[in-house]
């Protein structure tokens, strides 16, 4: 069952991982795009702005999850180096533990705040008008992935040998 769970778990991290790179993709396109309206044509640009803002901070927050996953997060690992395994796998597990209690904090919070979004039909105050539940949505799902992310990784931190 655990091996399950940190399988289903993994593929999502993996998917959020490249849906993340499909936004950050997205949002290098319309900056070109913008850029080439504004300074070339002379065009307004009404939408790209918040598009682009919106793109990113999605991918950042779906992103995580996969961050974790693949250990690529930034760490001063000095501490770990000189102590034993076992200490260090005590250490991961702790900061696992309070990496989640954080995200479950923050996943209730954003839901929260995109239930109020919902509720009030609260839009970005641009020319644009964007239903804020737009942005919000990834950000709630983010924390929940990475929430799950990291009970996965405190199971297979359970599991090792000491």
């Amino acid at each position: 069952m655990a091996l399950r769970f940190i399988s289903l778990v993994q593929a999502l991290s993996r998917a959020c991982g490249v849906l993340s790179a499909l936004l950050l993709s997205f949002a290098m396109v319309v900056v070109c795009q913008m850029i080439l309206m504004r300074y070339v044509f002379r065009a307004a640009t009404i939408w790209q702005t918040e598009a682009v803002v919106f793109s990113a901070t999605a991918a950042i927050f779906l992103g995580a999850p996969y961050v974790l996953l693949t250990k690529g997060h930034v760490g001063v690992d000095f501490i770990q180096m000189i102590v034993k395994p076992r200490t260090r796998r005590a250490m991961d597990k702790v900061g696992a533990i309070l990496g989640m209690m954080f995200c479950m904090v923050m996943s209730v919070a954003t839901g929260i705040h995109l239930f109020e979004a919902l509720e009030g039909g609260w839009t970005t105050p641009s020319v644009a008008a964007v239903p804020l539940w737009m942005p919000l949505t990834p950000m709630v799902i983010g924390f929940v992935l990475l929430t799950l992310q990291y009970l996965a990784e405190i199971i297979k931190l359970s599991g090792e040998p000491s």
